[in-house]
């Protein structure tokens, strides 16, 4: 009897040893890259169009165009810059709802980005 406590003793400490092993990876820890944030030269086609493919356009395309918001062309992001609370939305204001939908809030840079384009007067360039 002895010798089966001591052995469900050992395999639940040997199990509770290797349970608690610290297993995080760096983006989980630091989810935003550490680099600096170049937004010194903010144009739409080369810094706001990338940004809206990879987290808007598969809701918000012009055939798709999810809560009459269309974020793949230039003139239609300046509306919705101007007209459909665009940075409310990305920037998680409260009373907004949060975009992109059901994912993480964009980056601090890709926020100061589109910050910088809409204060710019959202230009098609």
């Amino acid at each position: 009897m002895k010798k089966i406590i001591k052995g469900v003793f050992i395999l639940s400490s040997l199990a509770l040893l290797l349970s608690a092993c610290y297993n995080d990876n760096e983006y989980d820890l630091y989810p935003f890259p550490t680099a600096p944030c170049d937004s010194s030269n903010v144009t739409y086609s080369g810094t706001i169009a990338p940004i809206m493919a990879a987290n808007c356009n598969v809701c918000h395309s012009t055939a798709l165009a999810s809560a009459g918001v269309i974020t793949d062309t230039p003139q239609d992001l300046a509306a919705a810059a101007t007209n459909s609370g665009l940075w409310e939305a990305v920037s998680w204001a409260p009373g907004w709802k949060p975009m992109p939908k059901q994912a993480s809030q964009l980056s601090p840079c890709d926020l100061g980005k589109i910050k910088k384009w809409i204060n710019m007067g959202s230009p098609n360039n």
